[in-house]
């Protein structure tokens, strides 16, 4: 077997084992029902015969495609060069204290640690070495052993780069977990009593935040978890005093605008940029740095915080990429750069006062 068809076994056995891979709950209330009829698909029923489903993109890519991609599609990048993502020491010291405002660090891939006031909060925390198969390029941003253990954590879905099973065990026992419907069950059997499960436009309440379970468009799947037996979701935190809207990992949908009327103003929207080629595969799950910078714009939010790139190898295009890609979207659409964030890996940013006109 040659270097190229050996690389390609490699990365198809990556894809596959990606693939496999006291608080108060309230519903939407009949007073929202004329917002509901703007959008009704991202409102209608999404389970059926024990999966899930997104009412308004059937899936349609298969195992086939899947095949079609690894084994016989050419990848059109040179991934040659060694890849450029920085990183920037931080020993996390910071997180036990308490900000006078806020601050959000980037660990890496879709892991941020948000530092509210005297609040921490982690989105989908993986510390691991691995994403099942595929290496982590780069270490986490800060070590695991910095977050205090009155922290809690959203989780988007159950794909091995999202859901890390060794960063559930070594996270502090008594954490809270907000996790979408199904997923509970996995955290309790692994001795993580404190989780709380959520359906899509869902909330519960944890100390002064309000945590939202909203729709994505994606799918699940895991060793321990058929096709979309669990649910899949992007998250929005409210502290009362800022809002941060969590993409998880999704393609580009209607959704995004529906939130940005139904909960603008959004101080921090955490997307996506990168796993998105190639496009004819990718696109229903992943979004491209053009499709994130609209979305972003879809959500009225005043920062956007890039994440999903430069921490796993997982499609065609290299890397440290879509930052670049991104940074092309913006100008073509004459945007304001300096709202659009790129952080380094142990990053540590101030999230910025809102501005009176988006209050």
């Amino acid at each position: 077997m040659n270097g190229g068809a050996a690389a390609r076994c490699v990365r198809l056995l990556a894809m596959l084992t990606l693939a496999l891979d006291g608080v108060g709950i309230a519903s939407i209330s009949a007073a929202e029902q004329a917002m509901k009829n703007a959008s009704p698909s991202l409102y209608a029923p999404h389970h059926e015969s024990g999966r899930y489903f997104n009412p308004w993109a059937p899936q349609t890519s298969s195992f086939l495609d899947l095949l079609k991609w690894q084994l016989f599609s050419r990848n059109p990048y040179d991934k040659s060069a060694p890849l450029q993502v920085p990183r920037v020491a931080n020993d996390g010291a910071r997180l036990a204290g308490v900000e006078h405002s806020a601050t959000v660090t980037w660990v890496g891939h879709a892991t941020f640690a948000v530092h509210d006031e005297g609040d921490v909060f982690l989105t989908d925390p993986h510390f691991g070495a691995r994403a099942m198969i595929p290496r982590r390029l780069v270490p986490p941003g800060i070590p695991i052993e910095s977050v205090p253990a009155h922290a809690f954590a959203v989780v988007s879905h159950n794909h091995y780069d999202h859901l890390d099973a060794w960063s559930v065990d070594h996270l502090p026992e008594s954490m809270p977990w907000f996790v979408p419907m199904g997923l509970g069950e996995w955290f309790r059997k692994r001795g993580r009593a404190n989780v709380v499960e959520l359906d899509w436009w869902q909330s519960a309440q944890h100390g002064r935040f309000t945590i939202t379970c909203l729709p994505s468009q994606h799918w699940s799947r895991r060793v321990e978890h058929g096709t979309n037996e669990t649910l899949w979701c992007s998250w929005l935190i409210d502290s009362g005093q800022r809002r941060y809207f969590f993409a998880g990992d999704t393609g580009y949908f209607p959704g995004f605008a529906e939130f940005g009327q139904r909960f603008g103003p959004i101080d921090v929207a955490m997307l996506p940029i990168g796993a998105y080629e190639p496009r004819w595969f990718m696109q229903s799950q992943h979004m491209d740095p053009a499709e994130a910078y609209q979305a972003f714009l879809d959500l009225r939010a005043h920062s956007m915080l890039a994440m999903h790139w430069g921490t796993f190898d997982l499609t065609d295009e290299p890397a440290d990429l879509p930052p670049r890609v991104l940074a092309e979207a913006v100008r073509a659409k004459g945007g304001d750069a300096s709202r659009t964030v790129v952080l380094a890996i142990g990053e540590q940013w101030h999230v910025p006062k809102r501005p009176a006109e988006i209050r």
